[in-house]
């Protein structure tokens, strides 16, 4: 049997694109469910008015149930949604998943991926995109991205496979995908934010009438290296064990400034982990526990 998304989906009588937003691609990202479910409210009060809206969108709070009902980024299979699309609709829980995304993507003409920094990570406020070889899907990305009105904007590297945005680059579609902090909380302010973003950029797209709020956009970077946009690479520890943090999200730091101290479990004197670029704190780890590898948070160069 295929695997299929549960989702919501509002048809306008007057015509307009199709818009996809989708949360909980990881399954312990929660303030997308809570603000797509906010969203579902919003067009079930007014499908019915003609000039409420133009258009078609297909609202899916939480694409990775596998994900969700562990609690945790990954499904049963352990395999991670953001790498495995477009999977196969003969896979694993994962991969079905991945299939059915894609599906989704390819039918839509607009599409906005809501994310956070789940229950390990808490991200700077941002919406990103792929910087798109077509000049036509860059500029409505970027115009997408402005609309939604974080305080960051990210374009970056268009080379990462296996994401919901590589779908949506394949297809020639316009993407852009968004972050709000994380930390295992259901953020109110994020909630908020990622609503009123989602109902600007169907503003910005044609499909809405919204009075355009003041922007709250204070950096804008487009970083063309090959895994910008990677998070998970980004300032490694080098050992595994508890990670205490010296600084806080959206702090300006320099190149060597120690962004915190792990002390490893085999009881080996603490190790610093330093910036590798100045900027400021795009990404911090909140989750004490670190293993070799993994990151304990990204500097955003300006």
């Amino acid at each position: 049997m295929t695997l299929r998304l549960r989702g919501f989906e509002f048809r306008s009588q007057l015509n307009g694109p199709r818009l996809l937003i989708t949360g909980c691609v990881h399954g312990d990202e929660f303030e997308p469910i809570a603000a797509i479910r906010r969203l579902v409210i919003f067009f079930e009060q007014h499908a019915g008015a003609e000039s409420s809206f133009r258009g078609t969108i297909t609202l899916i709070p939480i694409v990775n149930e596998s994900a969700f009902l562990r609690g945790h980024r990954c499904g049963d299979d352990g395999l991670d949604l953001a790498r495995t699309c477009p999977g196969r609709s003969d896979g694993s829980i994962t991969e079905q998943t991945a299939w059915a995304l894609s599906e989704a993507i390819r039918s839509a003409d607009y599409y906005i991926d809501l994310h956070t920094g789940g229950t390990e990570m808490c991200v700077y406020p941002l919406a990103g995109y792929m910087l798109h070889p077509t000049p036509s899907v860059l500029e409505t990305q970027r115009r997408m991205a402005r609309a939604f009105n974080l305080p960051v904007i990210w374009g970056t590297s268009a080379a990462l496979e296996g994401r919901s945005l590589s779908v949506a680059r394949d297809a020639n579609i316009p993407a852009i995908y968004c972050e709000y902090l994380g930390a295992a909380r259901c953020d109110p302010a994020g909630i908020e934010a990622y609503v009123d973003g989602c109902l600007n950029v169907m503003s910005e797209l044609g499909m809405l009438e919204r009075a355009r709020p003041s922007s709250r956009i204070a950096h804008v970077v487009e970083d063309v290296h090959p895994q910008a946009g990677h998070m998970q690479v980004c300032n490694p520890s080098p050992v595994t064990g508890h990670f205490e943090t010296h600084v806080k999200l959206g702090d300006a730091v320099h190149a060597s400034d120690p962004l915190g101290t792990i002390y490893p479990v085999d009881g080996s004197p603490p190790v610093v982990v330093k910036a590798t670029q100045s900027g400021i704190v795009l990404v911090l780890r909140t989750f004490p526990c670190v293993h070799a590898g993994e990151s304990v948070g990204v500097v955003l160069g300006l």
